[in-house]
């Protein structure tokens, strides 16, 4: 399990492999949530949720996480290299490109600023590997609240592309714009 900094008033935030089974149920009630609508999985049954994070588990070029805050589950994580998952033939790689996703669990109690200390998180944790060099997003061109988000943390929107399920908003977010943009959470 690996930490990240996190505002102090938001507490902390670790991250922990995602187990498809056991995690399966929490994972399903997240996703098929209102809330979750980017996620496409909104029609997904319990045994859907625990073939996909399976199928994510036994994939070489992508992972899942579970986020934890103050060690309580509370948002979900997934790292894919791009070259061979999600974006395949839809933009020129580079080397030390990863994409992610991540969505943060509804809440009854929410907390102020709660999902933009996840999402500064989950870059540090990206960008705690030496070799990540940029990292690669594909929202939904309509999901604005996100697009904020990841300007807020350094990313620049450099097309919108075509997939199957989905216009997106191709955008990436180099080390040097993380570090610019938060201060230097990436170290």
């Amino acid at each position: 399990m690996s930490t990240a900094p996190a505002a102090r008033s938001v507490g902390s935030l670790a991250f922990r492999p995602l187990d498809p089974l056991s995690d399966a149920e929490l994972v399903h009630g997240w996703v098929t949530h209102p809330k979750a609508s980017y996620w496409l999985m909104q029609d997904h049954r319990l045994e859907d949720v625990e073939r996909d994070y399976m199928a994510i588990a036994a994939h070489p070029h992508h992972d899942a996480f579970i986020g934890l805050h103050d060690g309580e589950p509370a948002f979900l994580m997934e790292r894919y290299d791009p070259a061979h998952v999600e974006l395949v033939g839809l933009y020129d790689p580079q080397p030390g490109d990863v994409g992610m996703h991540f969505l943060v669990a509804p809440t009854d109690t929410p907390i102020h600023g709660f999902t933009r200390a996840v999402i500064t998180a989950v870059m540090a944790e990206l960008f705690r590997d030496p070799a990540t060099a940029r990292v690669v997003v594909e929202p939904d061109v309509r999901n604005t609240a996100v697009h904020a988000l990841n300007e807020a943390v350094g990313f620049v929107a450099v097309d919108k592309i075509t997939k199957p399920e989905k216009e997106a908003l191709l955008s990436v977010c180099t080390r040097e714009a993380f570090e610019a943009a938060t201060g230097g959470a990436a170290r």
